[in-house]
């Protein structure tokens, strides 16, 4: 176990970033579609082919997911993933024609200092880049969808987790910090989530001498939003995975102070790649909210400086 979504055997996930416009994307796939289920809690979503995801709906597995940066503009970057697929002859059959399945999820990084003026959107190019980056032993941090993510007081990131339970089953988690709120404990070092941490994974500091009672700290704009994935080898239908991302919801909770916020789309897709039997879906969706409040934690804790940031990173202010 390497503390990675791809921890779950098969998966791969590729990271592409462009420093200038600071933002990015990530994508995460495997050699044969996976069944896929999402659930949204935040009140200001972006997304493209979430509905498709519900139970009741004729397809039940997906080629890809791509998490953006670029507000709805990065919306595209799941454009250039699913052109890629196609020409490599992936996607649902119809007829003799190939329709490559990408969900997709954005966070609102435009205001993080990062030139934005572009002249053609760049985001379906650093899809299509991230999809061939694709590998077993992702990066995290400051980097992919990432990349110019930020909190309330500290520099966003991108983090992973992963769990080893009996019987052989893993879960995993991996997500976009680009919070309302915040992940660490008023201007305190130590996190939120605290009480989940694995051998000092995230600076071991431990929970919180004292929890401040009022409100919490905020960012002074829109510029939000959390979006994660969880994964995992169990065999599950499409309702379990819907589950499992609604249950998911609970690591968001526990790791950001606050979360779920009509100014927020704090989105988890939750994904099954693999065989393993499962017979206790409340205790995955436990672990698969543990694993994503410590993937928050971790992605702030390894996210690195630029000179350029609008808000420092972890270790720079804290050490």
């Amino acid at each position: 176990m390497r503390n990675l979504i791809t921890d779950v055997p098969g998966l791969r996930v590729g990271h592409a970033h462009d420093a200038d416009i600071k933002s990015g994307v990530t994508v995460l796939t495997a050699d044969r579609p996976f069944t896929c289920g999402v659930h949204v809690m935040g009140g200001a979503p972006g997304t493209r082919e979430t509905d498709l995801l519900a139970p009741d709906k004729l397809v039940e597995q997906v080629d890809a997911l791509v998490l953006s940066g670029g507000s709805a503009l990065g919306l595209d970057a799941a454009s250039g993933v699913a052109n890629a697929l196609r020409a490599r002859g992936r996607g649902f059959a119809v007829g003799d024609q190939r329709v490559p399945i990408v969900p997709a999820a954005i966070l609102f990084d435009l205001l993080n200092g990062g030139n934005k003026a572009w002249h053609t959107n760049p985001y379906a190019a650093l899809g299509a880049q991230a999809l061939d980056a694709a590998t077993d032993t992702p990066a995290s941090g400051t980097v992919g969808a990432g990349f110019g993510a930020t909190t309330a007081t500290l520099k966003g990131g991108l983090g992973q987790a992963s769990a080893l339970l009996p019987g052989g089953v893993i879960v995993a988690a991996m997500v976009a910090v680009n919070a309302l709120g915040s992940a660490t404990v008023g201007d305190g070092a130590h996190f939120w989530a605290a009480p989940w941490e694995q051998d000092g994974e995230y600076g071991g500091l431990g929970p919180a001498p004292t929890y401040p009672m009022g409100r919490p700290a905020m960012k002074g704009d829109a510029r939000n939003t959390t979006i994660g994935i969880v994964a995992t080898n169990a065999r599950l239908t499409q309702a379990h995975c819907t589950r499992l991302a609604t249950a998911a919801h609970d690591g968001f909770a526990r790791a950001l102070v606050p979360s779920h916020t009509p100014f927020d789309g704090d989105l988890i897709f939750a994904l099954s790649h693999g065989d393993a039997p499962c017979d206790d879906l409340a205790w995955l969706g436990h672990a698969a909210a543990t694993c994503m409040a410590r993937a928050i934690a971790r992605g702030i804790f390894a996210a690195q400086s630029d000179p350029t940031d609008p808000l420092p990173c972890y270790r720079r202010t804290f050490g």
